[in-house]
């Protein structure tokens, strides 16, 4: 294995800190990281002792990136993991040529192509691998010399106490490499339990005077009722008559029964979305208090250290703003997956 400090990454679309955190883990040094969202800054740099550009990657230059490397020996990689909303299946309806973030994997490849990184890497939504986009960036990989696995793999098979499923790219330069097999089976997950049991009881709209980012959105009085109605795993359908909405009662609202529904505590969560912390859009209910999860219980459950730094002391924490910054965020579990899967390479 590569002493740490000989593997170098730069992080395009960097987010919170997610993928560097857990690439640092491994032992790949995390130089640099770049977004468009200024808040991102603050837990990026802080938690991960690197850079941050506030830029677009469309105004950024392979020179550039080679300069934040720095002359040397050390290994170079390319971590690209673009906005997954164009990929979405929500999105793929619309008109996807017309959406600017579509583009992004194409800069993304452009810069591979303009520094030939030892290594790239990066990770989107499953409904990628199925775009004219996704192949024509491996064709262009492949062309450039580079050895390429990509696989949609299942979060809590790697540890993460969430039911993730995500699209994992790797590639390198200097001999075969493999998007690792998983290390849990279904017997062993990580469970919401195992994450988040041990997190201080609080009450809806309160927030902990330990730690402020253990805080959660207020209930109005009738989804006080709601949760009270649910069971963990359970649907609104449990529920008395009186307290179901009107969308539940056509027939569109079958395909949403884990609206309004809590978690279970022996088994991994659902998926962290940017709206986690709002109990009315998923299954966000904690399965024992009658709140819905709060912003640190989030971050963990996306596999970030309990005591990772989103603001700095302080500083006001937004619900909205934070929970965005978390669910948009690679999980750290698979920084780490990557991370020594190049460092098993070398």
């Amino acid at each position: 294995m590569a002493a740490p400090g000989s593997v170098r990454a730069i992080d395009l679309f960097c987010g919170a800190g997610g993928l560097a955190c857990g690439l640092q883990r491994s032992g790949v040094d995390v130089i640099a990281g770049i977004d468009v969202d200024p808040d991102c800054q603050f837990p990026f740099s802080t938690n991960n002792s690197a850079d941050f550009y506030l830029r677009d990657i469309r105004t950024i230059s392979g020179d550039e990136l080679k300069k934040m490397w720095g002359r040397g020996d050390s290994l170079k990689v390319l971590a690209g993991c673009a906005p997954c909303q164009p990929f979405s299946k929500l999105r793929q309806a619309g008109k996807k040529s017309k959406d600017e973030k579509w583009n992004l994997l194409r800069e993304f490849g452009r810069l591979v192509d303009e520094t030939r990184p030892d290594f790239v890497t990066m990770e989107n939504v499953p409904g990628l691998a199925s775009t004219d986009v996704f192949s024509n960036f491996v064709s262009e990989l492949i062309a450039n010399g580079y050895h390429v696995d990509h696989r949609v793999v299942h979060l809590p098979d790697y540890g993460l106490p969430q039911h993730r499923k995500r699209l994992v790219l790797l590639a390198s330069r200097t001999g075969e490499i493999q998007v690792p097999r998983g290390t849990h089976s279904a017997a062993d997950y990580v469970t919401v339990k195992d994450a988040i049991g041990s997190i201080e009881p609080i009450v809806h709209g309160q927030q902990s005077r330990s730690d402020p980012m253990h805080r959660t959105q207020a209930l109005s009085e009738k989804n006080l009722h709601r949760i009270r109605s649910s069971n963990p795993g359970g649907t609104w359908r449990e529920w008395p008559e009186e307290l179901q909405l009107a969308c539940h009662k056509k027939d569109t609202g079958k395909y949403y029964a884990s609206v309004y529904g809590r978690m279970e505590w022996d088994s991994p969560s659902p998926t962290i979305t940017t709206q986690f912390y709002n109990y009315g859009t998923g299954r966000f209910g904690h399965p024992e208090q009658d709140r819905a999860i709060s912003l640190r219980e989030g971050s963990v459950l996306q596999g970030f250290p309990p005591e990772y730094q989103f603001v700095p002391a302080g500083e006001r924490i937004t619900i909205d703003r934070i929970g965005r910054l978390i669910g948009n965020a690679v999980p750290p579990i698979l920084g780490t997956v990557i991370g020594k899967s190049i460092m098993r390479a070398l």
